[in-house]
């Protein structure tokens, strides 16, 4: 039931107030067709309004159901609009860019109906004013009566209580008039229908109540009402009266819906709206496409810089700060007044030698090592490998292309080239530099065996040209540089050239001489290079027992070397690779052999279970090559007596005889003045005598011919040198190749990024100072960080160049944004009277605003998703024009997340743009929009 109690409606303006109702009071029943009867402005279209929720009574009530609207909100009203209220208008207001059943399903839309429902409903509604088969047109396809047998459906489809009809047929011609007239009578028969005329034939035709209105008032009614005297009220069902007091909501698929419908209806305006928008994008996917792709090329460079440059600990090390600083001439101020006048001396070179030799400090590996595997602070995380090398060499031997057996690593090519005594200064030099400055354990320049790293980074840092990379310890890969070459002295080293062509050639070139040196290319195929075979030897192959019982270095020897080597395990090439595009592992462009650290520890282990070791570790007090004790620490070998002091203890051996003779003999030597002189002395003074007078020579004939074998023997004893020897019992074990694999001599620590080298150092930093804090300065870690040593920035200077690009390009996002928020302004000026639609089938204002909002996230979405695809077609001219400047392919890439990121951001920025204009819709008045044409 609705009733109208003393409304009274104003309308001020800045010089009058206009008084479109006074004091009306009039109540209707459920079911009835009431025309409204008046001239052009007597108040019935306000009236009407504020029936139907559209406009506000300024005083008075409107009382609905027996309930008081006095206190209702902007919500409960666009509720009672969708629920409650069905309009019918006069120029059918319907959504043109919406279809018949989409125009009608809206309001069901707002009432929160499931999709099969409304569609249902909405076809069903339909179907009830003959539009059944009409679904799917649009409201520019059908006739007059036919776009206002569709406003009806839409008025009916949420079932309402009342059905305003604001001149319903004021459109249409005679005939359209009575069947649109006819159908509004049939539905009056179980609803209230209030319609508003000016045409008295009409009401009086069909209306069941007629009332005129005069000036605001009613003048007259033809059937009133008065509730209180009539019957009561019938009750409705629960469940229809919970229906329609819940509250509207548009759907956001709705609004979208909405939106994109709009916009599909003027696709140019869309589209070049849209690209407009999309340029910002452009430029900014763009200076991302670029910053991408470098930033892809530094990481790899940077990975492959930090697999050739890690953070170094060497066993032995000297402090390169002071030796950097001794290069550099740089010396602490001294209070020390000089003479301007005069030149003094700058010790560079002494003290740079002395720092070089007093700075040599050891790192205690072991302990460090022990303390990175236990993952403190989640230190591995920054680390791609930690690659252990130990002090023995790897002893690699193969046969030559004359089936010769030759060792190939550690290389022999330097002997060959420079002869056995200039290879050994040379090999010297390059021991002490690995000492100071790090590097190998005592290998030449020559070597080609390198270790891998593990098989994630090779996969990454090479390309398998044939077969495979080495899975186990007894397979290599042949490692070509970047032109699929090996050096002619790899091939010298492998055994793929015969060494003997080097023999001789430093001589003859330092002596001006011609040397004919056969330098012809030569080729392999893959499968040639992986038939390649060696052997690994541990240095106790190289000894055999000799009869003494100790043991012979049998290095040299052919015939013993060959069958050591046929017992010995044997290596397989597996595969042939190449240091990919964007690795700098080049093998120095020589080429090598690749092996894994499996092959290190199966090396360490066959050595240190060899049995001269075992034998060695069994009797570490003796020196298993010569069977000699080592000496005692610090204790120094005896002297051997000198001849005479040793013919001297002999002396008091002999008989009186033996003397006699001696005396006779010795004195034979001497001329007949010397015997004299001799004879006159005493006989205890005589044989002091001899000795003084006579020559040592026959001194020592004497002597000799008078002792007998025995006193001979103990004379060789009392002057025999001492069996003694120099080698220690770890220098033995050092010369077997005997390794701890808890003690390495180095550790190499490869970071997987800048950041991770920076935490690493910061690692061994911390480590130090706990070391330090705990009084351990000989447990203190010096290491060499050759990443650290170059400094490099490009990083951050590509970072800086990006950002102020993208900071310019984002300039013309924003106008771009704020050009989309004046066509959305423009939008809603069009669709004013859509807003009077919605708003008039109980939209509320925030579904109004998301109306809008929705159309501006298409467009932001539509520009953002042009700007994209743009971009990327963008990028393969870029690409190729890059790669023939530069060589490098793929500079310019788009990273997939900042895609989605800029699209998400042109969203944002045009809902941000879009706001005003959609608060501007939102707040416009539902009559005044309706008005609009």
């Amino acid at each position: 039931m609705l009733e109208i109690k003393n409304i009274t409606k104003d309308y001020v303006t800045s010089s009058e107030t206009v008084h479109a109702l006074r004091d009306v009071s009039v109540s209707f029943r459920e079911s009835e067709l009431v025309a409204i009867l008046g001239h052009s402005g007597c108040g019935k279209t306000t009236l009407l309004n504020i029936i139907g929720g559209l406009d506000q009574y300024t005083s008075g009530d409107l009382i609905i159901n027996g309930k008081t609207t006095k206190q209702f909100r902007s919500r409960d009203w666009d509720t009672y609009r969708n629920h409650s209220v069905g309009f019918i208008f006069q120029s059918y207001n319907l959504i043109p860019h919406q279809t018949v059943l989409a125009n009608v399903e809206l309001a069901l839309t707002l009432s929160g109906i499931s999709k099969r429902e409304r569609r249902e409903r909405a076809a069903l509604a339909l179907q009830k004013v003959g539009l059944g088969d009409q679904l799917n047109k649009r409201p520019n396809q059908m006739s007059g009566g036919q776009m206002q047998r569709v406003a009806i459906a839409r008025a009916l489809v949420n079932d309402p209580d009342i059905l305003l009809a604001d001149e319903p047929t004021g459109a249409l011609d005679s005939e359209t008039s009575v069947q649109i007239m006819d159908l509004v009578k049939e539905i009056a028969k179980d609803r209230l229908v209030i319609m508003v005329t000016h045409n008295p034939e009409l009401a009086e035709q069909y209306a069941t109540r007629t009332i005129r209105l005069v000036d605001g008032k009613i003048k007259s009614d033809s059937d009133p009402y008065d509730p209180s005297v009539s019957e009561p009220v019938k009750e409705k069902p629960a469940e229809s009266s919970k229906r329609k007091t819940k509250k509207t909501k548009m759907s956001f698929l709705t609004a979208l819906a909405l939106s994109r419908n709009n916009l599909l209806t003027k696709k140019g305006r869309t589209f070049l709206t849209a690209f407009a928008g999309s340029i910002g994008i452009i430029g900014i996917a763009l200076i991302l496409s670029l910053s991408n792709g470098v930033q892809l090329y530094i990481d790899s460079v940077e990975r492959s810089t930090l697999a050739a440059y890690p953070v170094s600990i060497q066993q032995e090390t000297i402090d390169y700060t002071s030796l950097m600083s001794s290069m550099m001439g740089i010396r602490e101020e001294t209070d020390e007044d000089r003479d301007p006048d005069r030149v003094y001396t700058n010790n560079i070179s002494t003290e740079m030698m002395k720092t070089m030799l007093s700075e040599i400090t050891t790192n205690n590996l072991a302990e460090f090592k022990e303390y990175i595997e236990s993952n403190p602070d989640n230190i591995l995380d920054s680390v791609m490998e930690i690659k252990y090398s130990y002090s023995p060499n790897l002893y690699i031997y193969g046969t030559d292309i004359n089936d010769k057996i030759i060792r190939v690593n550690p290389s022999t090519v330097m002997q060959s080239m420079l002869g056995e005594g200039m290879a050994s200064n040379v090999a010297q030099m390059s021991g002490t530099y690995s000492t100071l400055f790090g590097g190998g354990s005592g290998g030449s320049m020559y070597d080609a065996w390198d270790e891998l790293l593990n098989s994630d980074v090779s996969e990454s840092q090479y390309e398998v040209l044939f077969g495979r990379l080495p899975e186990s310890y007894n397979e290599v890969v042949v490692i070509v540089n970047e032109h699929n070459e090996l050096s002619d002295i790899t091939l010298y080293t492998l055994g793929l050239r015969d060494q003997e062509e080097l023999s001789g050639l430093m001589s003859s070139v330092m002596a001006g001489e011609s040397f004919d040196l056969d330098t012809g290319d030569l080729s392999f195929s893959y499968e040639e290079l992986t038939s390649l075979r060696f052997r690994l030897l541990v240095p106790s192959d190289f000894y055999r027992k000799n009869a003494d019982g100790g043991y012979d270095d049998m290095s040299k020897d052919e015939e013993f070397m060959r069958k050591a080597y046929e017992n010995a395990p044997e290596i397989k090439v597996v595969g042939v690779v190449r240091p990919n595009g964007d690795s700098l592992i080049n093998s120095s462009n020589s080429g090598s052999i690749g092996y894994t650290h499996a092959l290190t520890e199966f090396m360490i282990d066959r050595a240190n279970n060899s049995e001269l070791v075992k034998l060695q570790k069994e009797n570490p007090e003796i020196d298993v090559f010569t069977g000699i004790e080592f000496p005692e620490k610090d204790e120094k070998p005896e002297e051997p007596m000198s001849q005479e002091e040793a013919m001297q203890a002999i002396m008091g051996m002999l008989s009186e005889e033996q003397t006699s003779q001696f005396i006779r003999t010795l004195a034979a030597t001497l001329t007949p003045e010397q015997q004299a002189q001799i004879m006159q002395l005493p006989v205890e003074q005589q044989l002091g005598a001899l000795f003084s007078m006579a020559d040592q020579t026959e001194i020592t004939k004497a002597f000799m011919s008078i002792l007998t074998a025995e006193q001979l023997q103990q004379l060789m004893e009392l002057t025999r040198e001492p069996e003694t020897t120099e080698a220690t019992y770890d220098g033995n074990l050092e010369l077997l190749g005997v390794a701890d694999l808890l003690k390495p001599s180095s550790i190499s620590i490869y970071a997987k990024d800048f950041d991770g080298k920076e935490k690493i150092t910061k690692f061994i930093t911390d480590y130090n100072n706990n070391k330090i804090s705990e009084d351990k300065q000989e447990d203190v870690i010096n290491y060499t960080d050759y990443v650290g040593m170059m400094i490099s920035s490009v990083s951050d200077i590509i970072d800086s160049i990006s950002y102020i690009l993208i900071a310019f390009v984002a300039i013309s996002l924003v106008v771009s944004s704020i050009m989309i928020g004046i066509i959305t302004y423009i939008s809603v000026l069009e669709r004013t009277k859509e807003i009077g639609i919605l708003r008039a089938m109980g939209a509320s204002k925030t579904d109004v605003s998301n109306v809008f909002n929705a159309e501006t996230l298409i467009i932001g979405f539509t520009a953002g998703a042009i700007g994209i695809i743009v971009t990327l077609l963008l990028n393969i001219p870029i690409n190729i024009i890059i790669e023939y400047l530069t060589d490098i392919s793929n500079m310019s890439q788009l990273p997939w997340q900042g895609g989605v990121i800029l699209v998400f951001i042109s969203m944002l920025l045009t809902l941000i743009a879009g706001l005003f204009p959609a608060g501007v819709a939102a707040k416009k008045d539902p009559v005044e929009a309706l008005r609009t044409e």
